[in-house]
């Protein structure tokens, strides 16, 4: 079946690449290991690059329904409070880039997405049937599922995660890197907050081998809080979420600003995450070869320091939409591609990420440094045109 795109996961990416792929004409059998679509509960920021894909997909008005449209980007000093920089965001940010910032709930974008392709008429959507193996024949790729279920068509996407199976078939390079950094997590709703502590903006604590970050989710009245420190969490790291007590959080912020260890203990349930990431994309042949793409953290993991995962899933799957709307193309050039549009962009702000990390986890010099730039350059040090932006037109 030439004209069907086979892809693997039911995440965000794997979503957002069946509503992609369908605005592009073709259809889509989608196949997910869960037995129900579903996200755990984090928040995500959305930057213009992101929102302007989402809202050309027609989403916009389901999307003010759900997220938060933070006031401005504000970053202190995780040791005495002080801060160090701020950005403008709400119409400051829709004028520069034509979009605006939001944040979100995962959950509440799967849900979004979810609801855009089960409108569509050429999906079908498999739970509890994730991708075991595929196989290239002359015509198309036929795959095999989880439960002995074969399809073909004229593609794969691997969408399903940073513990890919697609990839392993594809480029058997084993597990991603452990990076030394676990992610605290939580979600509160700002009404269950001590007033003084409720915020409708973007904050980043910077620290000792530590940060934190807050911002508002599901129209302002819930917070999302995000604690990164260096440890090690027993266990399988591939089992990402577990049940965590709030007692070595609160430990390892003991010796940060009062307003800061104050939020910490006014949340009572977090959930803990090992940080996995892969090394910054080298080539085109890591995000396709032949008929098969990766698509997301399948292709390029990254670690949560420029808020930017999901939004290069979402620009992935935009991208695979302009490749696969010409008809008459080879579907081995439409991926190829694809790919060479993608991966240094991915590569770049993987890249990015690791930097940013370095940087907010700084101490001696450097944090001395980043601090007196911060006070110094704040709006033109937090601003990311080349990112915010979007892909420079192929």
């Amino acid at each position: 079946m030439e004209n069907q795109i086979l892809i693997a996961g039911g995440g965000i990416g794997g979503l957002a690449a069946a509503l992609a792929c369908t605005q592009a004409g073709w259809t889509v059998q989608l196949f997910e290991r869960a037995r129900e679509f579903g996200e755990v509960g984090a928040g995500i920021q959305m930057g213009p690059n992101v929102v302007r894909i989402l809202n050309a997909w027609g989403l916009e008005k389901a999307l003010q329904q759900v997220v938060a449209f933070p006031s401005d980007l504000r970053v202190r000093s995780a040791t005495d409070g002080d801060e160090l920089g701020i950005l403008s965001l709400g119409e400051r940010v829709i004028q520069r880039y034509g979009a605006a910032y939001a944040t979100v709930h995962r959950a509440d974008l799967q849900s979004v997405l979810l609801q855009a392709v089960q409108q569509q008429d050429h999906v079908q959507l498999h739970l509890d049937n994730g991708v075991h193996r595929y196989q290239e024949e002359a015509q198309g790729i036929r795959i095999h599922t989880a439960h002995g279920q074969d399809a073909t068509g004229g593609a794969l996407v691997g969408a399903d995660g940073i513990w890919s199976s697609v990839r392993q078939q594809l480029l058997a390079d084993g597990p991603p890197r452990v990076t030394g950094h676990l992610a605290y997590r939580a979600m509160v709703k700002q009404q269950d907050l001590p007033e003084k502590l409720r915020s409708q903006r973007v904050t980043a604590w910077l620290g000792h081998d530590l940060h934190v970050v807050q911002y508002p989710v599901r129209r302002g009245e819930w917070m999302n809080v995000v604690a990164v420190v260096h440890g090690r969490l027993d266990g399988d790291a591939e089992d990402w979420d577990h049940a965590t007590n709030a007692k070595e959080l609160r430990q390892a912020m003991s010796h940060t600003a009062s307003g800061l260890q104050d939020l910490i203990a006014a949340i009572a349930q977090w959930r803990a995450w090992v940080l996995c990431d892969r090394p910054p994309m080298h080539s085109a042949t890591e995000q396709a070869q032949g008929r098969v793409a990766l698509l997301g953290d399948a292709a390029h993991p990254m670690r949560p320091y420029m808020a930017q995962g999901a939004g290069m899933a979402i620009e992935d799957a935009a991208c695979l939409q302009s490749v696969l709307t010409p008809t008459g193309v080879p579907m081995q050039q439409r991926l190829q591609r694809y790919a060479q549009q993608r991966w240094q962009r991915n590569g770049r702000v993987q890249a990015r990420s690791i930097r940013n990390g370095e940087i907010f986890h700084a101490k001696g010099v450097m944090r001395w440094g980043r601090d007196l730039s911060m006070r110094l350059l704040g709006e033109k040090l937090l601003d990311v045109p080349w990112l915010y932006a979007g892909p420079k037109p192929d």
